[in-house]
């Protein structure tokens, strides 16, 4: 929501008027220099969309009409024609829906609109020159970064991470407790990274078909063996699978992987680092300081901490306040390299993991995303709560 500053309205005063934390809405207006208001300037205010009504404003805020008219400076009406603020109590983005790259698109607009204390980046583009989007929430000198949809058909992981996006971002507005958090707190703390399709084109040919691009639409339909059935696909769109991708024993993976060329999963490319999508999130790490990674996939409710016994002493601590809040089980070693958590922990010697969210057959049916969001809001606030 955005309204028109008054002589002598500040930063404190809006979050009086609207019960924000006052830091929210001073990030969410960077642009306003210092912190100094003039008459007339737009100012965004987090955690309000738009209602029609007086009437339904007052309800909502629980003031009488025409106290609420008298506030001086807090919005501008027209002839009562302006949209008025509602305050957002309910999920701004979707939930156990198919998501794909439009569906996150759209979601991201949201909380944009919605949450204007979010940061929006692009990181880079898929081969298929989809953004690559990083969202940032926080103003901690601790960075830690999540992902999702590294695999195609993995793509519930986005979903899953929207929707805890969604509700931390309401509950910081409120100020209130998430799951016996108070999370205020941490967005002192930690300044969170989240890139939540790492792997758009994968994710879109999933749920919708061959692309319409050429040579793109012959080949993967080539490399699928013929088939229309992608459900099994976890490579980007040039059959590489991008957790095979990352120069941490890469070598082991090219030479005892069975494809040695594109295929729809566990080729790790002719090279390291081949991919554009992967490229782009080598690139992120290496300029963002990163205390800790969490990248999210499926299945196994497990997760993975250590590799090549690299990780710093406090992984473990962490892991288990991890599994602890979700359920899952925490494990060391894997036989298995190339991946975005190997790489992070070998280059930096700082926390790693690999959270396979979820039982079953990928891709996951949405029957589960209930539970699913449940194990994962409990392990994202423990993240947190040990940056």
């Amino acid at each position: 929501m955005h309204i028109q500053a008054w002589p002598g309205d500040t930063f404190e005063k809006y979050g009086r008027w609207f019960g924000v934390p006052t830091e929210l809405i001073m990030d969410a207006n960077l642009h306003v220099e210092k912190g100094r208001l003039c008459p007339g300037q737009t100012v965004a205010i987090p955690g309000y969309d738009m209602m029609d009504t007086w009437e339904a404003l007052a309800s909502c805020l629980s003031l009488p009409v025409e106290a609420l008219r008298r506030l001086p400076g807090a919005m501008a009406v027209i002839n009562g024609t302006v949209p008025l603020p509602k305050r957002i109590i309910s999920p701004v983005v979707r939930r156990a829906q198919p998501y794909d790259f439009a569906a996150l698109a759209e979601d991201i607009e949201a909380i944009i609109r919605c949450y204007p204390f979010v940061r929006r980046r692009t990181i880079g583009h898929s081969v298929l020159g989809l953004p690559l989007v990083e969202l940032q929430i926080g103003r901690g000198p601790v960075r830690i970064h999540m992902n999702g949809s590294f695999h195609a058909n993995e793509w519930i992981t986005t979903a899953v991470l929207m929707a805890l996006i969604d509700d931390y971002l309401r509950a910081l507005v409120d100020d209130a407790v998430l799951a016996g958090h108070r999370v205020l707190e941490y967005y002192h703390k930690v300044t969170l990274s989240i890139v939540p399709m790492v792997n758009p084109d994968g994710v879109n040919l999933v749920l919708n078909g061959p692309p319409e691009e050429e040579t793109y639409r012959n080949d993967v339909v080539r490399i699928n063996g013929g088939s229309l059935d992608f459900s099994q696909w976890k490579a980007n769109i040039r059959g590489v699978d991008l957790n095979n991708q990352f120069p941490a024993r890469w070598e082991i993976e090219q030479a005892r992987k069975p494809p040695k060329a594109p295929a729809p999963r566990d080729f790790p490319g002719f090279a390291p680092l081949t991919e554009p999508e992967a490229k782009a999130m080598a690139a992120l790490a290496e300029t963002s300081d990163f205390a800790m990674v969490v990248a999210f996939h499926t299945q196994g409710k497990e997760i993975y901490w250590g590799y090549e016994g690299l990780e710093p002493f406090e992984a473990e601590a962490t892991v288990k306040a991890m599994a602890e809040a979700s359920g899952y089980k925490a494990i060391r070693y894997i036989d298995s390299h190339a991946g975005y958590r190997d790489w992070f922990i070998q280059m930096w010697k700082r926390r790693g993991y690999t959270v396979e969210l979820g039982e079953g057959v990928n891709p996951l049916p949405l029957s589960q995303f209930a539970q699913i969001y449940q194990e994962a809001l409990g392990l994202f606030l423990a993240t947190l709560k040990m940056a």
